[in-house]
């Protein structure tokens, strides 16, 4: 059952649209999960690709009234280790912006090394990394009083 506390609190969501078909679903339970939580989703931004996902964050959080960003994305093995070295690098540039802005900014990025099916079958996933926002935005809240 959703806490009355929870209504303050504001996420945005950052979704990459390479595997449309998969992200799409991925925003769906992400929002569906929010509503669920009685968080409201202050702005979603759709974004090329994967890569795309750390500038757009890093613009919500300079300009929205949001408490933590939930990233979703597709990354899919290709034939060489370019959905390593992206994964890696969007997931290093997250990590900062969260310790910069003093935000969650968590990944919902599914890969690297990933089939198509494997992907499918994450979407899932969505709606774990939108709970983890939420409450790691509960959790410093409660800090913040403490401190």
């Amino acid at each position: 059952m959703p806490n009355k506390d929870d209504m303050k609190h504001k996420i945005g969501i950052v979704v990459s649209q390479m595997h449309k078909e998969i992200t799409d679903k991925m925003l769906e339970l992400a929002e569906l999960t929010a509503k669920n939580l009685d968080v409201k989703v202050q702005k979603v931004i759709k974004v090329p690709g994967s890569f795309d996902i750390p500038l757009a964050a890093r613009m919500m959080l300079e300009k929205e009234d949001v408490d933590g960003i939930v990233t979703l994305g597709v990354i899919i093995k290709g034939e060489t280790g370019h959905d390593e070295l992206i994964a890696y690098t969007v997931a290093e540039k997250l990590s900062e912006l969260s310790l910069l802005y003093n935000k969650p900014v968590v990944l919902g990025i599914n890969g690297p090394k990933m089939t198509p099916e494997q992907a499918v079958v994450r979407i899932k996933r969505a709606k774990q990394v939108t709970e983890a926002c939420v409450s790691l935005i509960k959790t410093l809240n409660s800090s913040a009083k403490i401190i």
